[in-house]
């Protein structure tokens, strides 16, 4: 149901903002950008029947023509924790990494590890089967560490060279020790440079345990990158953890939208026009 213009702005995400004044009016418009975003009704549950006329963007408080939208089908990696595995649990995680991949729709995903030595074992050319092929032969690493910003950087840079608007790094980690060599800034660069959203799933046994394990820098890289860090107890909850976030990322929107020529976008917000919806904005990117 819609409700028509009088409350165009019901729902709105600050995306990007700075400083920069507010386009004239009739510049002229010859460019475009992207914004990516979802929308949710009143019980928080995705809605995926919208069209572009559904939508409103404003930059810096000026209304932009919407051109298109579509379900978005950006890149993920996918990165599994093969280090120790005293618990025995990495076949859990295995099965709802394969789960994972299938819920997501076919967009270009690769799988990867964060062992002793981190590497990206498919590429996003790979056809899905043989991304299953190569994730069913994983196996943990007895007594090897987890390097797991080693390996979020290695997706990181993976990801840039594809030149993507936008991407995600999926991390299913089993242990809270980050055994990765190198700085913190040198590690972090190559995944704030690829712009892809992190998600970290978490296992870490026993809610006091977790409480007092220290915040390991992933975390905050999560935040930054507007990603989730969700924590679970136990292995058999990486597959709820998993769903919950492919539900997230099917729900989600690409709106190409028009511009001025050269301008920038200052304080952009995406509304819509849907009753009772609300719209959660997740990044602006030029097209």
């Amino acid at each position: 149901m819609r409700d028509g213009v009088t409350s165009l702005f019901l729902a709105l995400a600050v995306l990007v903002g700075s400083a920069a004044p507010p386009a004239a009016a009739g510049q002229q418009t010859g460019e475009s950008r992207v914004a990516l975003a979802a929308v949710t009704d009143q019980a928080n549950r995705p809605l995926v029947d919208v069209g572009a006329d559904d939508f409103v963007i404003q930059e810096a408080g000026q209304t932009r023509e919407v051109l298109s939208i579509r379900p978005a089908d950006y890149p993920i990696i996918v990165l599994l924790d093969t280090g120790d595995d005293p618990r025995g649990d990495f076949a859990l995680m295995r099965k709802a990494a394969a789960h994972f991949i299938e819920r997501v729709g076919q967009r270009p995903i690769a799988i990867g590890t964060f062992g002793e030595k981190p590497a990206i074992l498919t590429s996003f050319e790979d056809e899905r089967e043989v991304v299953m092929e190569k994730l069913d032969a994983v196996t943990a690493q007895a007594g090897a560490p987890s390097a797991i910003l080693q390996g979020a950087a290695l997706a990181g840079e993976r990801i840039k060279e594809t030149g993507a608007l936008f991407s995600a790094i999926v991390i299913i980690s089993a242990v809270a020790e980050d055994a990765s060599t190198g700085t913190l800034e040198e590690l972090s660069a190559p995944i704030i440079d690829s712009g892809a959203a992190v998600h970290i799933i978490a296992n870490r046994p026993g809610p006091a345990a977790a409480a007092a394990a220290p915040r390991p820098p992933i975390r905050a890289l999560a935040q930054q990158t507007h990603g989730e860090f969700t924590t679970v107890y136990a292995a058999a909850s990486y597959q709820a953890a998993l769903d919950r976030l492919a539900d997230r990322m099917n729900a989600e929107m690409m709106i190409e939208y028009l511009v001025p020529v050269g301008s920038k976008p200052v304080d952009v917000k995406v509304g819509t026009r849907v009753l009772g919806a609300r719209v959660r904005g997740l990044g602006v990117a030029p097209k």
